[in-house]
């Protein structure tokens, strides 16, 4: 089981040209990370959950994504590039949208799709045909999660969707720690609100 170090020089050791999901999702399955390693990224919040930047390149990003009991993000995209997801803390669900339509003014709908689990011996991937979704650390879990996300490539601005309003629009998104160390409070709206739901992906 690596610690986080290795798993980011593995990851850096796969070419540009193979930086794809089956290979980058092949690599995931089977180099689970040692939680142990993570303890420098992990910053909880009771108000949300945190985005913590632990490797940053050209190629791709790797965050550690913290989420309390109950917590959950807003439906999303991640801008037309990979991602992929594993979680060596805990359990989270991945509730995945159909887009319906979406008329570039604001206005979309959307349809629930199929939800899965990842946990320690289940990473996964955003399908790129259907990349809409949310994750949840559902309250019946009980417990705290972290989630190790890889994005390829490294991306700052997202849609999001408010099925219930057929409504989506872009978001800026920020960091909670760069390296192991806080960052300044960039949103200092309210969870839930469109500024603060669009602040972390």
């Amino acid at each position: 089981m690596p610690a986080i170090d290795d798993f980011v020089k593995g990851l850096c050791r796969i070419p540009d040209g193979q930086f794809t999901v089956p290979v980058v999702g092949a690599y995931m399955e089977h180099n689970a990370v040692d939680p142990a390693s993570l303890e420098r990224y992990l910053f909880y919040e009771a108000t949300h959950y945190t985005r913590n930047l632990i490797y940053k390149c050209d190629l791709f990003e790797l965050l550690a994504v913290c989420w309390d009991v109950g917590q959950a993000s807003p439906v999303h995209n991640h801008q037309g590039q990979s991602c992929w997801m594993a979680v060596p803390i805990g359990r989270l669900a991945v509730q995945n949208y159909a887009v319906l339509s979406a008329d570039g003014q604001g206005r979309c709908e959307l349809r629930l799709a199929d939800r899965i689990v990842m946990d320690p011996a289940h990473p996964s991937f955003v399908d790129p045909e259907e990349p809409v979704h949310s994750v949840l650390n559902l309250p019946e879990y009980g417990q705290r999660a972290t989630s190790l996300q890889v994005y390829s490539r490294p991306y700052d601005r997202c849609m999001v969707y408010a099925p219930e309003r057929s409504a989506c629009w872009e978001v800026p998104l920020f960091y909670d720690s760069e390296y192991g160390r806080r960052t300044p409070r960039t949103v200092s709206a309210s969870p839930g609100s469109d500024r603060a739901s669009g602040a972390r992906r």
